[in-house]
């Protein structure tokens, strides 16, 4: 929005032309990282007064760990404070004439509204299931395969109008169109390899890391801080992936697609950095309010939606590494359990207790100590992809 206001102004008369500096990416992506961490840390408060007057609290499941059974009650669903956060900067920084920015947008706040019905059923009719997974998935697949639809064209084309042409195309051909190898899925640490996909094979990767993400870092929120310190390292590092394949002297250099359009994400995962680290002070141990499905759900949907665009869903699965782990964590937990009871008459479990933070819980590790290793996991894996960059 404040690039066209800059640009108007410019127009409109030559001394305002110092506001060329709302042109240059770089800038707005400092501004909309600095713009979401003040409005986060201005909100936060009053979000959680409001939060905790509404008596919005996070129940505590019977079967969780006794060490956390003094949190119940903390304010949750304070992920609004980051979706807030996160909208509020990217409209004012972002070129709102990109199709990428609305379609990353849609995704995480409509994954959002899905986590918002969920928290309202725990803490109002007082569920600690909240939302059934089917009806739940059910709202997750709508708006992912949606969303896949949609990239499968944007990311082959330059424009709306051109989308649209393909989509029609895609149609006529009987829905057999060949799509563009930046449109393939990109191998890390090879030059120009990317293996191709096709319409159904693109919707099909597309909703699967769009979902898988969106559950995985709602799956990871279990521990104060532990969930949002690795959305801020993943999505900061997907935003440069971002300002490379949407420059073409850059992506031409280091071997990646160009895909036109796609550099102004990194403005969006920029807003993502701010607002998360004014959340985490809120949310740093001990925390004052819990990001809830309403955040957790979002971000991760968020994640999968850029990766996506940029072409990067297998180094996206590196970086985010603990999210991968914590959800597959959760499947063989549940898929042994369940194997073992129908062999044997009785479940047997691989982990004490799942997702994985909590097995290291029941190993002593202390919360902290979790959160922090987690961390620190995260950092080596996020360099670990940005090190694809170049060596390819």
């Amino acid at each position: 929005m404040l690039i066209w206001l800059a640009q108007w102004l410019q127009g409109w008369s030559a001394d305002f032309g110092h506001l060329r500096v709302f042109q240059y990416l770089s800038f707005r992506a400092v501004m909309a990282a600095l713009t979401a961490l003040l409005i986060g840390l201005a909100a936060g408060p009053k979000v959680i007064r409001i939060l905790t007057a509404l008596k919005i609290g996070q129940p505590v499941r019977e079967y969780a760990m006794q060490s956390h059974l003094v949190k119940s009650g903390t304010p949750t669903m304070g992920g609004v404070l980051i979706l807030l956060a996160l909208t509020a900067s990217t409209l004012l920084w972002a070129d709102l004439s990109n199709r990428f920015v609305w379609i990353v947008l849609v995704v995480t706040l409509g994954f959002g509204a899905i986590g918002w019905v969920d928290d309202w059923r725990k803490v109002v009719r007082k569920d600690p299931e909240g939302m059934r997974s089917r009806e739940k998935y059910f709202w997750q697949s709508l708006i992912g395969l949606l969303a896949a639809l949609y990239l499968v064209f944007a990311i082959s084309g330059n424009s709306n109008a051109r989308v649209l042409e393909l989509f029609i195309t895609w149609v006529q051909s009987g829905f057999a169109l060949d799509l563009p190898p930046k449109a393939g899925l990109l191998l890390p640490f090879f030059k120009e390899v990317s293996y191709p996909l096709g319409v159904w094979g693109f919707v099909v990767l597309t909703y699967l890391v769009i979902v898988g993400a969106s559950n995985a870092v709602n799956l990871t929120d279990g521990l104060d801080g532990l969930a949002i310190m690795p959305v801020v390292l993943v999505g900061s590092a997907l935003g440069v992936f971002a300002y490379v394949v949407g420059n073409a002297v850059y992506s031409k250099y280091l071997f990646f697609p160009h895909i036109p359009g796609a550099g102004e994400l990194l403005v969006f995962c920029a807003a993502i950095a701010g607002a998360g680290l004014a959340f985490l002070w809120f949310n740093a141990y001990p925390a004052k309010v819990f990001m809830g499905d309403v955040g957790a759900l979002s971000l991760g949907a968020a994640l999968g939606t850029v990766a996506v665009i940029v072409r990067q869903e297998i180094v996206l699965a590196v970086m985010g590494g603990i999210f991968v782990v914590e959800a597959l964590s959760v499947m063989l937990q549940v898929g042994w359990f369940k194997f073992t009871k129908k062999r044997y008459g009785a479940g047997r479990r691989l982990f004490q207790m799942a997702p994985l933070h909590h097995h290291f819980e029941k190993k002593g590790w202390k919360e902290t100590q979790v959160v922090v290793r987690f961390w620190i996991i995260t950092m080596l894996l996020c360099l670990v992809g940005l090190s694809t960059l170049k060596l390819r």
